[in-house]
């Protein structure tokens, strides 16, 4: 299973598996990752399993949740990505050596001082950092100030669109692409996407925030 590795200023605090299909990230004693510091929100952050996949929301918190150095609402996590809140670094790992037992942990992380974090902007399109072949995939945008534009599906995940607007994520599996719904609509050939990832084809169209896209494989 994946896990989280918890650590402040390079000391490891703690090691988290993500055992659930929501995980919750807070100072308040009832999230499953206890952070007890003021720079942290009540209900800081969630992360959600879907599939094989985990997503990183944050939960309008105070300071905000970086991915990476940067502000994220919601956003796919590749490995090693590393989640900031406050002063604490969170490392996310897809995949644990260790035997799994089953059971969410819960992790309450010592106070430290922290004061408040500066939001950063985020880019239009951005893909996560990570590893990956490279693709034989592209996005090309279609409309907007983009438009002509293409990106490459060289990571496993990539997210699509803007934050606060509308964001999806591309998936690059064996058998082929997938896109699923992050944040706000998205749709695919003029048809709304639901909650579960879609198979992407050559040619598919997809919308988000009013911008078009289409997906092209070479």
């Amino acid at each position: 299973m994946p896990k989280l590795i918890v650590s402040i200023d390079g000391v490891v605090i703690k090691e988290v598996t993500l055992a659930k299909d929501r995980t919750t990230l807070g100072r308040r004693p009832y999230n499953d990752i206890v952070v007890d510091n003021l720079a942290i929100s009540g209900e800081h952050a969630v992360l959600h399993m879907i599939g094989g996949d985990v997503y990183l929301e944050d939960l309008n918190s105070t300071n905000g949740t970086y991915v990476n150095g940067r502000a994220i609402k919601k956003q796919a996590l590749e490995q090693n990505d590393v989640i900031e809140v406050g002063k604490y670094k969170v490392r996310y790992v897809a995949a644990s050596g260790a035997a799994d037992s089953g059971t969410a942990t819960r992790t309450v992380v010592a106070p430290a001082p922290s004061g408040p974090i500066p939001l950063s902007s985020a880019p239009t399109v951005q893909a996560p950092l990570g590893g990956g072949t490279a693709g034989v995939a592209v996005i090309r945008v279609l409309s907007g100030s983009g438009a002509g534009r293409e990106l490459s599906l060289q990571k496993v995940v990539t997210t699509i669109g803007k934050p606060g607007v509308a964001v999806a994520a591309v998936t690059r599996r064996l058998h082929g692409y997938v896109v699923a719904p992050i944040d706000g609509g998205t749709s695919l050939n003029g048809e709304p996407l639901g909650s579960e990832a879609v198979a992407l084809q050559d040619g598919d169209v997809l919308e988000l925030g009013g911008t078009r896209m289409q997906f092209v494989v070479s």
